[in-house]
């Protein structure tokens, strides 16, 4: 298991939290040196806020755990592509690497804000794509019995 596979699983937990509370299952991890500094996932139901998104709680975790909203060290692993939203906030906070698993051609960055990202940011694509995918299609599939 490469490493991000490796924190991509436990953003795939993360999604799991989600689903188990009736989310859209997408979850999201920040990593710094090594460790894990901040995670997060889907509470748009739960706190009736179209902006709680994964990524975004995992960013604001990850901010108050540093002390300061630059994770320019930081790498944010999320199970699905960033909607154009939290590609903003991931370029203002200037995040160094994002990896996701599931690409979302209908509401993903790359469709709409490609360049939303800090421009020195690597980016890596399809991380244990299948498994993320598949635990979006099962809970749409899910919601349209």
């Amino acid at each position: 298991m490469t490493v991000d596979e490796r924190y991509m699983t436990m953003a795939l937990e993360e999604a799991k939290v989600a689903l188990a509370h009736d989310e859209i299952p997408i979850g999201a991890v920040v990593v710094a040196n090594g460790m894990v500094i901040g995670r997060g996932h889907n509470l748009t139901e739960t706190l009736h806020d179209v902006t709680a998104h994964a990524e975004m709680q995992a960013i604001t975790a990850a901010a108050e755990y540093l002390g300061g909203k630059y994770l320019d060290k930081c790498t944010l692993y999320v199970t699905v592509e960033p909607c154009i939203m939290c590609a903003g906030a991931i370029g203002w906070s200037q995040l160094s690497k994002i990896v996701f698993g599931a690409a979302d051609p209908k509401r993903g960055y790359q469709t709409y804000a490609p360049r939303a990202f800090h421009p020195k940011a690597e980016t890596v694509s399809g991380v244990l794509e299948e498994e993320c995918s598949r635990l979006m299609k099962d809970f749409f599939k899910g919601k349209r019995k």
